[in-house]
Formats: structure tokens, C-alpha cells, sequence
């Protein structure tokens, strides 16, 4: 007689239950439930990771999305076209692992894990299939991606960016470059670039940028109002949420922040080491480093990276309101301020970091640099000559999203800080 048992088809198993929801879970619980006096209005931002992250929730945007790989593709534009520009920089080890199957084994992880994600069958955060990637031509790691984002079956547009900044030929390249992709996102929607739709663009986006620059300033006090791993949070809930909640919910934290400073509030020691955090961006859930200098009892009080301080810190200057000339203006913005290491000559993003240390009175630096990043990997030298020369201690940390190292981090994080309080030991 024929066995009659029934094939029971194996069933995929929840998203709640898979690595990379265990991921972001174990990290959002450390970040809310390891820490105390957590603002009342991070509640928004907690709740938006674990809907998004946790959950697998749905992100929904308005119009057609269009898939940015970096801060320099200019979002007004996007905005302006009726589309949803999404971050699709990633931070997940789970998919870290998965772009290794198919990259060199010593390449960055911030690229890895993008592509990664972009090649898993459960995208997260779960924005649909972008109707466009945008892939500015930064680091040669983002450059050489794009063939394989297209092999991936997205329609993918490179953004042609110069190698350098200060000659007016590099600018006039960027904003032929700018020009060309607004005429690329015609094309996509169909739609006109008309001066109305861009100055609402751009007031959106401004609004935006002027709650982050009145958080960044909150940032000063001393001693500090919030920690860095909620600032890092709230930056990172850009990437994806809608950008007019985030700019309600920021300003309802800088509300709180106010209210905290009249108070006397400390969210941290007084005699806590205050921390310039700057390298390679630190991305969700990949907030590693930035909790273990909060861990061990310093506070990351300003940063100089690509996931958060410069993402939002420059506004749009604008001499005439022509649709041609708003253009042009956009793509200076984008351009004139930036300090990403691509660029050949690097003395803006000096400057820049001296600046910092010197306007949010920080004690140190953590110089973090993913293992393949070859950018932030080169340029370490003369940062680090920097510093010395204007006498501030810098810790330079090789890393990577696995939590192999977190013991021997821990370690050397714990050492720097406890150096950087018997410092102001001495100098008291």
C-alpha cells in the first residue's frame, strides 16, 4: 500500500523572527532600555524604528521613489518632480554578509551591506522597488556598484561628480551634471520643473534643515542635554520617513531640549569627555561605536559625518528666483560645503573638524574608518597630523559591522576616554 502522507511545503517564517529583525531589535533595545532619561519625544523616532525595522512595517511614500545612494544627490529636485527620494545607504551585518557572497571580501561594509539588501528578496527598510537609483560618483566602491545595482534589475542613473572642488571648471562641470539629472527626472515622471514646485521643494527641505540646526545647536550645552546615539537616531530616521513628520517630531525634541536647558537637566556627568565623532557614517543598526563611548561615559556631542551632521547642516542660497538659476544654486549647495574625502584635496574638512572641536568644546576625537573604505582609510594621516598639531588627542578605529571586536573596542574606547579625563585633570 502507497504511502499516502501529504509534503508539508516549508512555510518562509515571520519577519519578526528573521536575523535581520533580530538585529535591529537587539540594537533599538539597547538604545532605549540601556540608557536612562530618554527624551519623552524620541518615543517618534523609537517606535518608527521598531514599526520599520522590527517589524517589517511598510514604508509609503507619495509619487514615484527614487533610491539615492548618497547625501550629494540633490533631494529638492526629487521633491520638486512629484518624486520620494529614500536613503538606500544600509547598516545591517545580515546583509553585509550577504553582499559578500558576491563582492571582494575587503570591501567597505557600508557598500556591501547596500547592495546587499538590494539584492535580498525582503528589502528593509521595505520602500518597494525604487522606480530610479540614484548613484552619485563619489567613492570608486559606490562608482563600480552601479553596473551590478543595473545586473540587479534597477534602472540606475550615475550622477557625475567632480574630483575636486575649489576650480570653477569642477563647478561648472557639477552643475551641467545637476542639469542633466533634472532633465533625467523629467523624463521619469513626466512632469515640468516649474519655479513654484521647486521653491516648495526647497521650503520643504528648509524647514527640515532649520529644526536639525536648532537640535545641532541644543548640541553645545555643556553638560549635554541629549547623547548621541539618540542624535544619530533621529538623522538616521531621514533616510526613509516622511521628511514633514520628521521635521514635526525634531521639533517637538527641540521643544523638550528647551525646556530640559531651563530646567538644568543633565543628560550625562558634568566632567563627562565630550567626543567629535567623524569618519566612516555611522548607519542603523550599525550604531556600534557610538554606544560604546556612551557605554563607557563619554558623550558623542557633535559629529562630521555623511549620516548625520552633514547631511542637513547647509541651507540653499538663492540670488534669483529662475527656475535655471534655483538650479545652479542647488548645486553649489551641494558642492561648495561639502567635506567628503573624495575629493583630492581635502583642506575644507580640516577646518571643518578644528572648527567643531573648538564650538561644541570637545575633549577628543573618534576617528572611526570601515576596514575597505579606502577614502577615510588615506586621508587618517593628515586628519590625524592635524589634530596633533592643534594639540587634540584622536582615537582612529578600524572596524567593521560584525560584533566580533565589540570586547576589544570596548577596550580601547575605555582607555581613550579615561586619558581624556585625567587631561582635563591636569589642565584644571
Amino acid at each position: 500500500m502507497e504511502n499516502d502522507a501529504k509534503v508539508i511545503p516549508i512555510q518562509s517564517a515571520p519577519y519578526h523572527l528573521s536575523r535581520q529583525a533580530g538585529e535591529a531589535e537587539n540594537m533599538l533595545d539597547h538604545i532605549v532600555d540601556d540608557f536612562p532619561d530618554n527624551p519623552q519625544s524620541m518615543a517618534y523616532f523609537y517606535d518608527l524604528f521598531r514599526r520599520v525595522y522590527c517589524h517589517g512595517d511598510e514604508v509609503k511614500h507619495e509619487g514615484m521613489l527614487v533610491g539615492t545612494t548618497c547625501i550629494q544627490a540633490p533631494e529638492e529636485l526629487i521633491y520638486a518632480f512629484g518624486a520620494t527620494p529614500m536613503r538606500l545607504c544600509n547598516g545591517s551585518y545580515h546583509y553585509d554578509q550577504k553582499g559578500a557572497d558576491f563582492m571582494p571580501a575587503k570591501s567597505c561594509s557600508l557598500v556591501k551591506a547596500t547592495l546587499g539588501m538590494l539584492n535580498s528578496d525582503n528589502v528593509i527598510p521595505r520602500i518597494g522597488k525604487p522606480d530610479l537609483v540614484v548613484n552619485p560618483t563619489t567613492c570608486d566602491q559606490k562608482k563600480k556598484s552601479s553596473v551590478m545595482i543595473e545586473d540587479m534589475g534597477y534602472a540606475v542613473y550615475d550622477l557625475e561628480f567632480p574630483n575636486v572642488k575649489e576650480s570653477e571648471a569642477s563647478r561648472v562641470y557639477w552643475q551641467r551634471s545637476v542639469r542633466q539629472f533634472t532633465a533625467r527626472l523629467r523624463e521619469l515622471t513626466g512632469k515640468k520643473l516649474t519655479r513654484k514646485n521647486l521653491q516648495a521643494a526647497m521650503a520643504k527641505t528648509s524647514r527640515a534643515q532649520a529644526a536639525f540646526r536648532k537640535l545641532h545647536n541644543f548640541r553645545r550645552k555643556s553638560p549635554s542635554l541629549i547623547l548621541g546615539k539618540d542624535a544619530f537616531l533621529v538623522t538616521n530616521a531621514y533616510f526613509f520617513d516622511d521628511i514633514e513628520r520628521w521635521t514635526d517630531a525634531v521639533e517637538k525634541l527641540n521643544e523638550e531640549l528647551a525646556q530640559r536647558d531651563q530646567s538644568g537637566f543633565k543628560a550625562v556627568q558634568s566632567k563627562a569627555p565630550r567626543v567629535l565623532f567623524t569618519g566612516s557614517p555611522p548607519i542603523f543598526p550599525n550604531l556600534k561605536l557610538p554606544l560604546l563611548i556612551e557605554e563607557a561615559g563619554g558623550v558623542v556631542v557633535t559629529d562630521e559625518t555623511c549620516s548625520a551632521n552633514r547631511m542637513l547642516y547647509d541651507m540653499t542660497a538663492v540670488d534669483e528666483w529662475m527656475v535655471n538659476d534655483m538650479v545652479d544654486s542647488l548645486a553649489d549647495k551641494y558642492l561648495k560645503p561639502c567635506t567628503c574625502p573624495i575629493f583630492t584635496r581635502n583642506d575644507d574638512r580640516r577646518r571643518r573638524l578644528l572648527d567643531l572641536v573648538k564650538d561644541f568644546n570637545a575633549d577628543g576625537v573618534v576617528y572611526q574608518a570601515f576596514a575597505g573604505c579606502q577614502v577615510y582609510e588615506m586621508e587618517y594621516r593628515s586628519v590625524a597630523e592635524e589634530f596633533n598639531k592643534a594639540g587634540i588627542p584622536m582615537l582612529y578605529i578600524e572596524t567593521d559591522y560584525s560584533l566580533d571586536d565589540k570586547g576589544q573596542l570596548s577596550t580601547r574606547i575605555e582607555a581613550f576616554l579615561e586619558s581624556l579625563k585625567n587631561r582635563k585633570k591636569h589642565r584644571a
